[in-house]
Order: C-alpha cells, then sequence, then structure tokens
C-alpha cells in the first residue's frame, strides 16, 4: 500500500514539474542585446540577465532612480491666453490654436524626468569563451533564471532571482566538479557624480541621479554587492571581487535610494542599502530561495491556462515567436498570457511604484519617453490585466499614484485654469508633474484626471467594497470637479466640451492634418461620461453629495452623444473628419466599446457596428501597444478569430526592425523600441476571449478563436468578485466551477444549458448593483452613413441564469443534456 502511496505521489510531483516545465522562456544560445535578456523583478528591483558563460551581465534596475527632484510643472498662462485658444477653435483656426497653446499653455518648467538604469553587474569568467551544451531560461513558474553550459568538461550552473522577501538580488555560481569557479565582479553605472569604495568585504557604489531640463538632480543611490564563497579564494579590493577555484559562490546584490515619496527624497541610502544585503547574506540561501518562490506563487498560481500543446512547444521561444503565424502553438499563447502576469507581479507591488511604461526594466540613461507615465493609454493599459487576472495587489500602486496625482493636480488646475478639483495631463513622473508636456500636439490633453480615475471605480466594481469607494471618492470627486468647471459650451449644439484637447496624438481633416488640437473628442466626451456616472453612483451609494451629484446628471446630460458619421463609422471628433485611409496606431474614440462599456451588442448594436467599422478601417498592424489594445477591442466585438489574428500579429518576431510592431526574443512587447504596456494589453485581451462581464452578466468563452477547441481556465475573476474556472470541448463549455467572494446575484450567459442546485433562467435586470451598465445617448446618425447592422440574436444562441450565491461559497455547475 504504502508503495502505491509513494508511486502516486511521485506520480503527481512529475505532472506538477512537467506543468512547471512549460510555463519556461528558453534559449539555446546567450543574449545578445537586451531585447534578448531575460527580467527578474520584485516590484522594487529589476535585473536583465544576458546568460553570456564568458561575461554575465546583469543590468539593474531600482524603481526610485530617476532624474531630478520633487517638483511641480504648473505655471499660469498669460491672462486670457485659454480664452484666445478656445475661440481659435470655434473658429476653425486649429493650425494657430495649436500654436498658441504650444507657446503659451505648454509648461515652460520641464516636461517630466527620465526614469534611469543603475547600471551593471559584470562576472568575468576566464576560459568560458569556449562552451558547449549551452542552456538559459526564465521559469515564470517560480521567477528564477537559470544558465548552464559545459566548458572544459566542466558543467557550470547560475541560478538567479530577485528576492520578494529579501529584497535583494541573489546570484548562485556552481559547478559539477570542486574547486572550478574563478571569476571576477565588478559594477558599472552611468550614472553621475559616483564613488566607489570597498566596505566590509562589499562593494560599494554610491551616486546622484542628474539635473534634467534644469530640474536639479538629488536622487542618492547606492549599490553594494557581497559574496559567499564555499571553498577556494577570494579578495575584494580595487573595487573588484575576484574569485579563485570555489566550489561555490552566491552573489548579493542590494540597491536603495534616499528616495520616500514624491515629495520627500531624505531617506538614508545607506542605512536601507546595509540592511537588506545583510538580512540576505543572513538567511540560508535555500531558505531564501524558498521564500522567494512561495511569495511569488501565491500570486502565480491563483491561475491557470491550458490551450493545448503540439511539438512547436519543443523549440527555443525565440524560434517559437519567429513560427507562430505559420505553425499551430497554442501553449505559446498560454505562456504569453501567463508572461504577462509575471510582469505585473514582478514590477507592480504593494507599497511600489506603480509601472512605467517600460514596467521597471529600462538599460537607458535616457530612455525614449524618459520611460515615464504616459496616461492617455499606456499607464491604463499596465493595468488592464490586474483585476480580472487575479493580481489585484499589484493594483495598489496605480492606485496610490492617482491619490498622489490628486494632490500635485490640485495646485496646477487653480494655477492654470483657475478651476477646482485636480488635473492631470497625458504625462506624469515619479515626481507627480501634471502641467502639460511636450508640446500641444500631444500635450495639450487634460483628461488624464479622468482617465487614470477609472481604475478606482473598476476596483470598486470587483470588490463591492464601500469602505475603499468611501476612501477613494474625494478623489473621484475631485477629478469631476475640474470637469465640472473647465466645460465649456460649443457654439453650434451647445453641448458641454472639453477644449482644448485632442484624440490623443492624432491630427484631423479639419485642420488639413496638420493639427491635433480641437474641442469635444469623443474620447474625452466617453470619459467624462464614465467619470460623471461613478461620482454620481458613488454618492448614492455612499448617501453623500446630493447636490454636486444632481449638478453632474445635468452637465453629463449637456455632453455630447456618440456620433455615427458618413462612412458608418463611429467619429473621432466632434465632426464628420473620420478617414478610411487613417491607420494611426491611437484609436482613442473606441475606448467606449474597451475599457469602457458604453458600447454594447445588447443596448448599442448601431454604435458597436460602426466601431467594428471603425476599427476595420484602421487596420490590423501597428504598433505593439496598439495590437494588444485591438485584440481586447475584437474580443469586445465577440469575433474571437480577428482577436487571433491579432494575436498572431502581435506574437510576430522583432529583431533589429524600427517601425515593426510584434514581438522582441524576450517575449518583451516592441513598439519599438520596448514598451511593456503590450505585454499587459494582450494579457487582458486574452482575458477577455476568454470571459466578460462588462455588460450586465458574466460571458463565458464570448470570443473563443475556433483554434483553441478545448482547454481550461483556472482564476479568471469576474465583476462582483466571482471566481471562474472552466473547461471547454469544441468550443462549448464542459464544466463550471464559481467561487463567490463576496456573495451577491452571478448572472451567467453561456452557449450550453445549465443546470444546478439555485440556479435559474434570469428575467429582468441584474440585481447586483455591480453589474449595472451605463445609459448613453442614443447616437447621432450622419444622413450620409448607410448602417447595416449585423443582429448577433445572443438571446437566441446563448442562455442567461442567475445563481444567488453567498459570500465565500463555491458552486459546481453541471452542463444540462
Amino acid at each position: 500500500m504504502l508503495k502505491k502511496v509513494l508511486l502516486l505521489l511521485f506520480s503527481c510531483l512529475a505532472l506538477s514539474a512537467s506543468a512547471q516545465q512549460e510555463m519556461k522562456l528558453w534559449y539555446d544560445k546567450p543574449a545578445l542585446d537586451w531585447n534578448q535578456a531575460l527580467p527578474l523583478g520584485n516590484g522594487r528591483l529589476g535585473a536583465m540577465v544576458f546568460g553570456n558563460p564568458a561575461v554575465e551581465q546583469l543590468q539593474l534596475n531600482e524603481e526610485t532612480i530617476w532624474a531630478g527632484s520633487p517638483n511641480s510643472n504648473a505655471h499660469k498662462p498669460e491672462d486670457g491666453t485659454l480664452e484666445k485658444v478656445r475661440n481659435l477653435i470655434f473658429e476653425g483656426k486649429y493650425v494657430e490654436a495649436e500654436a498658441l497653446a504650444t507657446a503659451k499653455i505648454m509648461s515652460p518648467k520641464n516636461h517630466g524626468m527620465p526614469y534611469q538604469t543603475m547600471g551593471d553587474l559584470f562576472i568575468s569568467f576566464p576560459g568560458h569563451n569556449k562552451y558547449s551544451e549551452y542552456y538559459r531560461d526564465l521559469n515564470i513558474s517560480d521567477a528564477i533564471a537559470n544558465v548552464s553550459y559545459k566548458a572544459d568538461g566542466v558543467t557550470y550552473k547560475r541560478e538567479m532571482f530577485t528576492s520578494f522577501t529579501d529584497q535583494t538580488i541573489i546570484v548562485r555560481l556552481t559547478a559539477d566538479k570542486p574547486a572550478s569557479i574563478s571569476c571576477n565582479a565588478f559594477l558599472a553605472t552611468p550614472q553621475e557624480k559616483v564613488e566607489r569604495k570597498v566596505e566590509d568585504g562589499q562593494l560599494v557604489l554610491t551616486g546622484l541621479t542628474p539635473a534634467h531640463e534644469k530640474q536639479s538632480g538629488k536622487v542618492q543611490l547606492e549599490t553594494r554587492v557581497k559574496p559567499k564563497v564555499k571553498g577556494g579564494n577570494y579578495t575584494v579590493s580595487d573595487n573588484i571581487i575576484s574569485v579563485t577555484n570555489a566550489d561555490e559562490v552566491i552573489f548579493y546584490i542590494a540597491v536603495a535610494t534616499n528616495f520616500v515619496n514624491y515629495k520627500d527624497i531624505k531617506g538614508d541610502k545607506t542605512a536601507k542599502c546595509k540592511k537588506y544585503i545583510e538580512t540576505a547574506f543572513a538567511n540560508d540561501y535555500s531558505k531564501a530561495k524558498d521564500e522567494h518562490i512561495a511569495f511569488f506563487q501565491k500570486y502565480m498560481n491563483r491561475m491557470s491556462l491550458d490551450l493545448g500543446k503540439t511539438a512547436e512547444s519543443e523549440k527555443p521561444t525565440d524560434q517559437r515567436i519567429r513560427d507562430f503565424s505559420k505553425t499551430f502553438d497554442p501553449e505559446l499563447a498560454a505562456l504569453y498570457f501567463q508572461f504577462g502576469r509575471y510582469l505585473l507581479i514582478s514590477c507592480s507591488q504593494p507599497n511600489t511604484q506603480p509601472a512605467n511604461l517600460q514596467g521597471i526594466w529600462n538599460d537607458r540613461f535616457l530612455p525614449s519617453w524618459d520611460s515615464k507615465y504616459t496616461c492617455n493609454i499606456n499607464v491604463e493599459m499596465n493595468y488592464w490585466p490586474a483585476e480580472i487576472t487575479n493580481l489585484s495587489e499589484m493594483h495598489e500602486p496605480m492606485l496610490q499614484m492617482v491619490r498622489e496625482v490628486a494632490e500635485t493636480g490640485e495646485h496646477t488646475a487653480r494655477l492654470m485654469y483657475n478651476c477646482r478639483g485636480w488635473v492631470l495631463h497625458h504625462n506624469t513622473d515619479i515626481w507627480r508633474i501634471t502641467g502639460p508636456v511636450d508640446r500641444a500636439a500631444s500635450g495639450m490633453w487634460p483628461t488624464g484626471g479622468a482617465w487614470v480615475s477609472q481604475h478606482l471605480w473598476y476596483r470598486y466594481e470587483y470588490t463591492g467594497d464601500l469602505e475603499y469607494l468611501k476612501s477613494v471618492y474625494p478623489v473621484m470627486k475631485g477629478a469631476a470637479m475640474f470637469f465640472n468647471d473647465f466645460l465649456i459650451e460649443e457654439p453650434e449644439h451647445g453641448w458641454l466640451v472639453v477644449s482644448p484637447s485632442n484624440s490623443p496624438e492624432n491630427t484631423h481633416a479639419g485642420s488639413n492634418n496638420k493639427a491635433t488640437i480641437t474641442a469635444g473628442c469623443t474620447i474625452d466626451n466617453q470619459l467624462v461620461f464614465d467619470l460623471f456616472s461613478n461620482v454620481i453612483k458613488a454618492s448614492e451609494l455612499l448617501g453623500i453629495d446630493n447636490s454636486f451629484a444632481d449638478t453632474l446628471r445635468l452637465k453629463r446630460d449637456k455632453l455630447p452623444p456618440m456620433q455615427i458619421g458618413q462612412h458608418n463609422q463611429l467619429q473621432e471628433w466632434l465632426h464628420d473628419w473620420d478617414s478610411p485611409e487613417d491607420k494611426h496606431r491611437h484609436v482613442s474614440h473606441l475606448y467606449g466599446l474597451f475599457p469602457s462599456n458604453q458600447i454594447s451588442p445588447i443596448y448599442t448594436p448601431q454604435l458597436f457596428e460602426a466601431a467594428k467599422n471603425s476599427l476595420i478601417y484602421r487596420g490590423d498592424p501597428s504598433t505593439g501597444w496598439s495590437m494588444g489594445w485591438k485584440v481586447c477591442l475584437w474580443a469586445r466585438l465577440l469575433d474571437g478569430n480577428h482577436a487571433y489574428k491579432l494575436l498572431t500579429s502581435q506574437l510576430d518576431l522583432v529583431t533589429n526592425e524600427k517601425k515593426k510592431g510584434g514581438t522582441y526574443s524576450n517575449m518583451f512587447d516592441a513598439h519599438p523600441p520596448f514598451q511593456i504596456d503590450g505585454n499587459f494589453g494582450c494579457t487582458a485581451g486574452i482575458a477577455e476571449m476568454l470571459m466578460q462581464s462588462h455588460d450586465g452578466f458574466i460571458y463565458l468563452l464570448p470570443a473563443l478563436p475556433d483554434v483553441w477547441k478545448d482547454g481550461s481556465v483556472k482564476g479568471l475573476v469576474a465583476r462582483g468578485g466571482f471566481i471562474i474556472d472552466m473547461d471547454w470541448k469544441d468550443g462549448k463549455v464542459s464544466n463550471l466551477k464559481i467561487t463567490s467572494q463576496y456573495g451577491g446575484n452571478c448572472r451567467i450567459r453561456i452557449a450550453v444549458p445549465l443546470k444546478g442546485v439555485g440556479l435559474k433562467k434570469a428575467k429582468g435586470g441584474n440585481p447586483n448593483i455591480l453589474f449595472e451598465t451605463p445609459k448613453v445617448k442614443p447616437a447621432l446618425i450622419s444622413e450620409k452613413a448607410t448602417l447595416n447592422v449585423t443582429p448577433l440574436n445572443l438571446e437566441k444562441t446563448t442562455h442567461l441564469y442567475d445563481l444567488p450565491t453567498e459570500k465565500g461559497k463555491t458552486y459546481n455547475l453541471k452542463i444540462a443534456n
């Protein structure tokens, strides 16, 4: 009997190991550049591992190493400037309006500070330039990177991780023969005012980040490296750690700064750095590794996705990406989904900074777009997977950033626009600047506060937590207060519009495509509608601010309706300026389709059809992040095959091409260059293909592509806090388990009939308020339009059920024969 139990146990362990092995990015050659290196992170620290046998390179990041220092880039424009710009817009003089806004409204102080690299740890291995049996991987099931190879008959291994629990980067070197490890380790950095020393057997590097655009640099940084050596000898001198003939070497790397928060940089970098390295060094390696894995897996293991496996999975990851469009490799799509979750866990932990344009990984002193927080799509996209893929805690850094820009944005709103509340334009940084940056063509967009505030509401929709809602209500109210004051009546219809603004970064025909600036862009109307609606609902739920809510209702009623233009498209602007030939990367007017829920196949079928036409006109190929957004949009359009087509375009290998969106060999999104939002957009898009909960019900397999006929997913989270585990065969759900975290009615739309205790056919509106859908104005349709709405007949092709649930209970539902 005992023998049978042991055999069963070992069988289970083998299956578990096999499943973990499938969660690896692996390669048969070292990284030749940064986009081939593999990312490690613990929310605060990041490392890119190159895996070269002769010289290992770990490019290092710490989340608070930014140029500059606490500051506000807001300023007071000359009296009458705003009115002049608005008048020029209403007179149709868009080029003149944009020039005036660039000269007089955009910040004359600075355009935000760049996020910067700490530098690199290099470990050289004499005689290892000739090697065989090379292998490296990133195991995203335990957040550990591995390198192995053979040199001079000895097999060498490197095991590396950024410890979540010890807050250091740990590198372990081993060999299969004793006394075989000899190496030299040293630090390099592009930072300025650098000092180096050896202290207590450690390499110590200190530096000061630079000034940028006349804003003085005051972030003090410190990096320490300490070795733990078994066998052999080592010395630490002349800023080099030299090891000879060791059996095992472990390097501990700690990085810290004087940053406390966006307005306080009086921290003690040395005290923090010493504490990190001393704590890690004192911990047994095996224990440290186990603690790191346990911490990581409590988030990562909440979800699983199985789309099937083919022989393609035996290839190295870069070859699988290269071949994805020509082969059937469903496991790569599942790996890509989980890689997005891995990245979010690794770059956005509670009490850290939110994920920036590159998450936490950046090898540049002056990265593209400063690797800041771009608020007209990118930072929001970073957090689209947070709630739905069961990583709600990873959302917290962004929510905290919203609280902080609400503080700094209050000064900007008052100084620049004489408005109450708070404003955020299209960018911010670690210092939480909120003034407009760059030229007016991109930066004259005062609607960032409305978009980032949606995420405060998303958290409520997934939890129903009224105490949380009460805590963020003042932030949401402040954002709404700004637009209450800032909206202006446009002369043609008397609608209330945001002006000046732009449909992010896209020029329009009203200026002969020479300017972006205008009034009443569709995305602005949609964002303000959502913001006002959320604040009104929060006021009702909390029983406060009735008069302010009434004011918002009146102003919401005067917002422009969504419009369908002459090409049967959802208009991007107040005027019918759209061109079917426009292939711009931003599809901002489709915000109402995703991530918002203002456009629905059930409640607004004309707008649904128009949105589809707009997306068809825009085309598929684009920058990496844009294709990630389009995966989400096609999923919302309930077209799984087209969503998969976009996923195929995204999983297209990019090497050195400068204008080709896709995926680098390390699975990073290629804008190009690297932007992490494309990874997160695709992860959210795959989730939306499998489950949606925005339209008043939980829709299971709403956009499943034909190629994913059989599969299973566990741990998806719907609004209301319902956790979905399901299997499907031949494209239809075959097994379903729902866990209710908070109780309440669970409304399910599904293609097959169900049976279960308490289950009943749904009637009327969903009594669960977390599934409430918006009531938008009827579309205004051009006389030139010839819109043909294709009925989806969901009431005939699907079943709709209600399941009353209790908090904490799990419900197993069966397929009715």
